[in-house]
């Protein structure tokens, strides 16, 4: 599974990655209540339900190229039916996320990260 993720950078690389992820995933959930009231073509309700999902995925940093890899699609779909400028920015935004990996602070580093493992070398005296 580590070679589905990038590096997980700490620090200010960290802490940006974790305000993009969840700066996109207001902005997803944002857009889906804002869109759900309004009149919609037939199948955008199983994609906006699918975007909420992925959101909530986000949002924790679970599962990242996973959920980025669906919003983008997603969002990009909703671009090209809608010509909407705004899907097309959270689509891009999602790639950004896809390419650069989740971050230290989220679960995928705690379950998929790097592990330093110190081996204690018994020293017996001769």
């Amino acid at each position: 599974m580590q070679r589905c993720f990038t590096t997980f950078p700490d620090r200010w690389p960290g802490v940006g990655l974790l305000i993009l992820r969840v700066t996109q995933a207001f902005v997803l959930l944002r857009q889906v209540v804002h869109e759900w009231h309004e009149i919609l073509p037939p199948g955008t309700t199983s994609l906006f339900c699918l975007e909420l999902g992925c959101a909530g995925l986000l949002l924790c940093g679970l599962w990242t190229p996973l959920t980025m890899g669906l919003i983008t699609l997603v969002e990009f779909a909703l671009f090209i039916s809608a010509h909407d400028g705004a899907h097309l920015l959270t689509g891009t935004l999602g790639l950004v996320i896809l390419m650069l990996g989740p971050g230290v602070w989220s679960i995928d580093s705690r379950l998929f990260g790097r592990r330093r493992i110190d081996v204690d070398v018994l020293r017996h005296p001769f």
